[in-house]
């Protein structure tokens, strides 16, 4: 219910409205009862009883909303609470006639049953005629407007209720330069139907023959729109995203319902067609967890990064910093999130995770509550080149921030992990190993410490390839078909996990929610589930059928052989480290398998000696001291 404080001159005349379509329902169902000298004799007692009953019904209409809702939008719920209104109101006479009045003035009832109940049916006509009259007015005009401004013939492709949020805002308005002439739909109970006087023409293999007979009237289809339902595997997608290029429509993607977006049509991409379906996320556990709280999230300006600032300050942090090296990433990130949020305050610094002492100033200035350690050199066939890069950003950096993260007082510092890091073959997988172990002897050393006393979490987040991400197979695939090939795949039988930045950072800060809980204090590694792995070459294939294209064909495919650091499968638990339930959808997690602080702090001196040297066997054999599993033999 909106504050009195809120209404405005509108919602006065919403009142007004209300409080004449109420008199005018007493005085016409008083007047069809009682005709003749019979109205007359009850007439100024009425007028005497009738101020005060306009008045509680304002009140009544005010309660149940009627008078805030917009008119524009008056629907089904709004039709309720007519209904609701006109029976409280109903009550009211009802209690008026047989206690208050008749007893006491007539000896008999003054209104009657037949009167009360023809008050009841004029009241739900006086309130709802005019709103729907004037629903009915912007309905049409918004369709009039939809076919006539520049509007592009359009069929939707999708069940029925996955489209009519799309209709809906075609008829609001909110939805422009679109007119839907027709709808396949993949379920036999939708053949044959209308949705908002939108006919159901076929199912989805029916596309091509109503693309043609739309054209053979002379009603040419100039564009596509799949609703989410469209890109289920039975409804073999890729066979109409293909069709659709060659006939040379539009294509175009309404999102999912769960994801929280307003029905704003986007491109689709080939991510759309490798997505399983995405775990259930509990949003109100992640505004929980970040909401009026200071965040930092180191590497802020990359794939991962940005898509958590954004998260960040979607679920309301009261401040947000941003540890960056990049200057132009990190002024185009801030000017993005500074428009999306006027509530938080969004800093930014140029820093080097490398940098011990301005990040440990940074941080301990800033006084975070938690920090996203997202900072990383992650590109596996440069680290195998330059790799001691990697120790120097992968390990120190990480030990930086994470010292820092504690020396501030911060409750928790979440680490972005990688599946490469279990029993890594690559130096990615090597480094990124070593700082997990740190955060664990870490996060060990302060539940020993602290043990039934709050503290520090510090946790690891594992996964795999993102889609669409800084270095992903997918943009590079993108530039290779656009340039005529070949693509180039590494190995016949390469497969990797993918999954979406946006679900991988809402899983990541799930898992830090977890993690802060007193539920299981000895968990402090997580991996997100990604489903079944991709095979890279049928990637490949998928995407150049995508651009209308026929592979081997018009587009070659080329492999070049498995790159330095690379294996064909991944793997997402070492086979020493035991899995645990944790009971929430899309993360599992492990029992840390680390070795005592003491003797990483030896490893890490030693490290620190051969890094000042550029000894590379050195820094190699205290990597293989630490990491006994690790197997690559490209290090040299």
């Amino acid at each position: 219910m909106t504050p009195l404080s809120n209404l405005t001159s509108r919602n006065l005349l919403i009142a007004i409205h209300d409080a004449l379509a109420t008199t005018l329902a007493v005085l016409a169902s008083f007047y069809l009862r009682f005709e003749g000298e019979l109205f007359s004799d009850r007439l100024p007692l009425l007028l005497r009883i009738l101020p005060f009953f306009v008045a509680f019904s304002v009140v009544v209409c005010y309660l149940f909303n009627l008078t805030t809702t917009k008119w524009r939008f008056i629907s089904l719920p709004d039709a309720l609470n007519i209904l609701r209104v006109a029976t409280v109101l109903t009550v009211a006479l009802l209690a008026l006639d047989y206690i208050f009045v008749a007893p006491n003035v007539h000896g008999t009832f003054f209104l009657g049953k037949i009167t009360i109940i023809l008050y009841w049916f004029l009241e739900v006509f006086f309130l709802s005629g005019l709103r729907f009259a004037y629903r009915y007015f912007r309905y049409t005009r918004a369709l009039r407007h939809a076919r006539t401004d520049d509007a592009s013939p359009t069929l939707l492709i999708g069940r029925t209720a996955d489209v009519e949020v799309l209709l809906r805002g075609i008829e609001s308005g909110a939805v422009k330069q679109l007119w839907p002439v027709g709808l396949l739909s993949p379920s036999l109970a939708d053949r044959g139907q209308l949705i908002r006087n939108v006919p159901v023409l076929g199912g989805i293999d029916d596309f091509e023959d109503v693309v043609r007979d739309f054209a053979r009237r002379n009603k040419a289809i100039a564009r596509l729109v799949m609703a989410p339902s469209a890109f289920e595997p039975e409804a073999h997608p890729e066979s109409v995203l293909m069709r659709a290029r060659r006939l040379g429509l539009i294509v175009s993607r309404l999102p999912s319902l769960g994801s929280g977006d307003v029905p704003r049509l986007r491109p689709v991409a080939v991510e759309d067609l490798l997505l399983r379906p995405s775990e259930k996320i509990d949003y109100a556990r992640l505004e929980a967890l970040v909401k009026n709280k200071a965040i930092i999230v180191t590497g802020g300006a990359g794939s991962i990064g940005s898509e958590i600032c954004e998260r960040v300050v979607t679920f309301g942090a009261a401040r947000l910093l941003v540890i960056e090296n990049s200057e132009p990433a990190l002024y185009a990130l801030l000017e993005t999130l500074i428009e999306q949020s006027k509530e938080a305050v969004i800093e930014g610094r140029i820093a080097d995770i490398r940098d011990r002492d301005r990040i440990m100033r940074l941080i301990n200035e800033f006084k975070p509550d938690i920090v996203f350690h997202a900072a990383a050199l992650k590109h596996v066939p440069i680290l195998e080149r330059d790799w001691s890069e990697g120790v120097k950003t992968n390990i120190f950096g990480s030990i930086n921030v994470a010292d820092a993260a504690l020396a501030s007082g911060a409750s928790a510092m979440v680490m972005i992990s990688t599946d490469k890091a279990i029993e890594p073959v690559s130096m990615l997988g090597l480094t990124k190993r070593f700082a997990e172990m740190y955060c664990q002897a870490l996060d060990h050393n302060l539940a020993a410490e602290r043990a039934g006393r709050p503290r520090m979490r510090l946790i690891s987040v594992r996964f795999g390839n993102v889609l669409a991400s800084n270095g992903s197979v997918v943009p590079k695939f993108k530039a290779q078909i656009e340039a005529g090939g070949p693509v180039t795949v590494t190995h016949p039988d390469m497969v990797r996990y993918f999954m979406t930045i946006r679900e991988a950072c809402d899983l990541v800060m799930t898992a830090a929610t977890h993690a802060l809980t007193p539920v299981r204090p000895d968990v402090s590694v997580y991996v997100l589930n990604m489903g079944q792995p991709v095979k890279i070459v049928d990637l490949a294939e998928r995407m150049i059928r995508l651009s209308g294209l026929q592979p081997g064909h018009d587009i070659e495919i080329a492999f070049t052989g498995i790159r330095p650091g690379e294996r064909l499968n991944e793997i997402l638990f070492a086979t020493e480290e035991p899995t645990i339930d944790i009971g929430i959808a899309g993360i599992m997690a492990a029992k840390p398998n680390e070795p005592p602080m003491r003797a990483l702090r030896k490893w890490i001196e030693a490290l620190e000696q051969a890094t000042a040297k550029d000894d590379r066997g050195a820094i190699r054999m205290v990597l293989k001291d630490a990491v006994p599993e690790f197997g690559s033999r490209s290090v040299k």
